[in-house]
C-alpha cells in the first residue's frame, strides 16, 4: 500500500499507516502518523507510493514525463507531439503550485493557473478566465494598439488588461485615453472577444487531482482545451470521461496527485 521512508536526528521516531476499507476492502481513506520517541527531533516523513482512491501523491522527488501520459481513457486516444509537451508543462508546474490547482499550457508554456482554491471549478474557472486573456492579448485589436511612445511597458500591459476587461472604459474615456493612446482607438466588443475565442483550440490543461464533475470540463471546453492530464480516481470518473467525449477530447489518466499544501 505504502512506501514511507522517514528520517530524525535520533533515529527515533515510530511510523504508523492507517488505511479504512469499505466491504469490498478497497481502500478509501489513509493516514500516515509519525511519533517521535525519547524526545527525538527533526523528525520528517516523505511518503511516495500511498495508494488512495487509485491515485499516488508524488513527492518532489517525482519524475514527470510521456509515461505518465500513456492511460488515455477516452475515445480520442490522439497526443500529438505539441500536445504532451505542453501537458508536461503544466504538470510539472502543478507540482509546485499551492492546491488545489489547475494550470492550462498553449505553445510551450502555461498561460493561466488557478492555485489555492476550496473548489475545483474556482480553479478552472480561475485559470480560465486568465488564459482567455493571455489569448486576447494576440487579437488584432491589441496587437494594433496606437501606445504613445513614452509609454512604458508596465504601463502598456496594464492598459492591455484593462482594454480587454469588461471595463475598458477606464483606458478608454475622454480624458484617460490621452494617457496611454496617440489616438483613441476601438472598442474590443464582447461579442468579438467571444467570437476570436471561440475559434482557439489545442489547450492542453492540468489538474493536481481528479475533476469530481463534468463542470470542469464545459468550463475547459469555452478555452479551447482540447487535451487534459489528471491523475483520475473519482467515482465520477465517467461522467467527466462522457462530457470529454462529447467534445472529441483526449484526456489522459496520470494516477499521480501533485498535492502541494
Amino acid at each position: 500500500i505504502a512506501e514511507v521512508k522517514a528520517e530524525a536526528d535520533d533515529a527515533m521516531a515510530k511510523i504508523s499507516l492507517v488505511v479504512a476499507t469499505d466491504e469490498d476492502g478497497e481502500h478509501v481513506r489513509g493516514e500516515i502518523i509519525v511519533e517521535a520517541i525519547n524526545g527525538a527531533s527533526g523528525v520528517s516523513i516523505e511518503a511516495d507510493k500511498i495508494n488512495l482512491n487509485g491515485a499516488v501523491t508524488a513527492n518532489e522527488n517525482f519524475k514527470i514525463d510521456e509515461e505518465l501520459l500513456s492511460n488515455v481513457v477516452t475515445q480520442n486516444k490522439e497526443l500529438p507531439d505539441f500536445a504532451k509537451r505542453d501537458l508536461i508543462i503544466s504538470l510539472i508546474t502543478l507540482k509546485y503550485t499551492q492546491s488545489n490547482s489547475v494550470c492550462f499550457a498553449y505553445d510551450g508554456q502555461a498561460i493561466g493557473v488557478g492555485a489555492g482554491q476550496q473548489s475545483r471549478i474556482h480553479c478552472t474557472r480561475l485559470a480560465g478566465n486568465k488564459a482567455d486573456n493571455w489569448h486576447l492579448r494576440q487579437h488584432p485589436k491589441v496587437l494594433n494598439l496606437p501606445f504613445l511612445e513614452t509609454l512604458g511597458r508596465p504601463d502598456r500591459d496594464n492598459a492591455i488588461d484593462v482594454y480587454i476587461s469588461d471595463c475598458s472604459e477606464d483606458v478608454l474615456d475622454e480624458g484617460l485615453w490621452q494617457n496611454y493612446f496617440t489616438h483613441r482607438p476601438e472598442e474590443l466588443t464582447k461579442q468579438e472577444k467571444k467570437d476570436y475565442l471561440s475559434k482557439i483550440t489545442g489547450v492542453c490543461l492540468g489538474s493536481d487531482a481528479f475533476f469530481p464533475f463534468g463542470d470542469n470540463i464545459e468550463r475547459a471546453r469555452r478555452s479551447g482545451v482540447s487535451y487534459i492530464a489528471e491523475p483520475g480516481g473519482s467515482i465520477r470518473d465517467d461522467n467527466v470521461i462522457e462530457c470529454c467525449d462529447k467534445y472529441g477530447i483526449a484526456m489522459a489518466f496520470t494516477g499521480m496527485r501533485l498535492f502541494h499544501h
